[in-house]
């Protein structure tokens, strides 16, 4: 009655010792186990047998199929042990060798501009705002008091794209100044921001570029004055440079959004390129009160809220920083120009306290 189980036993462990890995086993288990195996054919026939055999033969079939089972995963367990022994030996480490050298990255001299003049200026109470690259006619331009008739807007000069924004026309950001008006448009006064980011205009030299980067302030609240500003200025230049009495100049200039305007300068050597030294003057940023009717366009009474915007080039003011004298490679990728002018990524973003 049960010879033939016990042959299947066996069979079964026999072909078990024989699988020298998991996929042979999986067979092993398949033919006995399986769907079409030999003891679920054993199962099927069951019906088969005489009544008064029956409890005792399926008794007898259960049996075996917990023997199978049990031999199956002993086997597994030997053979997936063996395969963890043979990995580690395949991926085993000698410990003692030397490392590999592995070059080291550098963050890239915009990024870090962009985080100490971020760290500068947050120091003094500022936040970042970010916006898009795309904006409207009417948030790069119009809003800031900017003409029709402006060479800005000429095609020449800016980089319009197909369709609107609000139904005006759509361009790539040429500075970032955009951000003010969206800020004042969106949150009460008082407000003191930077905005860092991408401009576009369409320039390309040895100190332009169609892609650039800038960063624009905005400072809002009531009882401000040109006094302020040149405070701002002064400390953030002195700091960001590293140096304490570097001489700042602030004359009168004109722009759109703006009145009155002024263009800031620092003192430096026009023969050696040292700042701070000699008795020459470079032009570094642009400034001045907020146009009253910028803050209009905005929403704001001029008669009660007052306030000061600054915009200076970021990619200018790291080759002055650097001694650098071309604006090309900073767009160019070349790893070497990195590792010589990037800095430790693990080194904090530079604030010089007291300057």
């Amino acid at each position: 009655m049960t010879d033939d189980l016990d042959a299947l036993l066996a069979r079964t462990e026999s072909d078990l010792a024989s699988a020298a890995d998991l996929r042979g086993l999986d067979a092993v288990r398949v033919a006995a186990l399986g769907k079409s195996g030999a003891l679920t054919t054993l199962l099927k026939g069951l019906g088969a047998v005489p009544a008064d055999q029956r409890k005792e033969r399926g008794a007898a079939l259960n049996a075996l199929k917990q023997r199978l089972e049990a031999a199956i995963e002993s086997r597994r367990a030997v053979l997936e042990e063996a395969a963890l022994d043979a990995r580690l030996a395949a991926e085993r480490v000698d410990v003692t060798l030397p490392a590999r050298p592995a070059p080291s990255g550098a963050i890239h001299p915009i990024s870090r501009t962009i985080e100490e003049l971020t760290a500068i200026f947050g120091a003094m109470g500022f936040r970042v705002v970010e916006g898009p690259d795309i904006e409207g006619d009417w948030y790069n331009f119009a809003a800031l008091n900017i003409p029709d008739h402006h060479p800005a807007r000429q095609d020449q000069d800016t980089f319009y794209l197909p369709g609107t924004i609000e139904g005006r026309r759509t361009v790539l950001r040429t500075q970032t100044s955009p951000l003010q008006i969206r800020t004042m448009i969106s949150q009460e006064p008082p407000i003191r921001v930077i905005a860092p980011g991408r401009t576009y205009r369409s320039d390309h030299d040895a100190t332009h570029s169609p892609m650039f980067h800038q960063v624009e302030g905005l400072v809002i609240d009531r009882f401000i004055t040109l006094g302020h500003l040149k405070g701002c200025l002064t400390d953030f230049l002195r700091a960001f440079f590293g140096i304490g009495d570097l001489p700042v100049r602030f004359r009168s200039s004109y722009f759109p959004f703006t009145e009155p305007s002024m263009e800031v300068d620092i003192g430096w050597n026009r023969k050696t390129g040292e700042l701070g030294g000699g008795g020459d003057w470079l032009e570094i940023l642009g400034s001045g009160m907020v146009h009253p009717r910028v803050l209009a366009n905005c929403g704001l009474d001029a008669r009660e809220w007052q306030g000061f915007a600054f915009g200076m080039g970021i990619e200018r003011i790291t080759m002055l920083k650097h001694g650098m004298a071309d604006l090309r490679p900073f767009f160019e990728g070349d790893v070497r120009w990195l590792k010589h002018y990037g800095s430790n990524p693990l080194a904090p973003a530079t604030l010089h306290e007291g300057m």
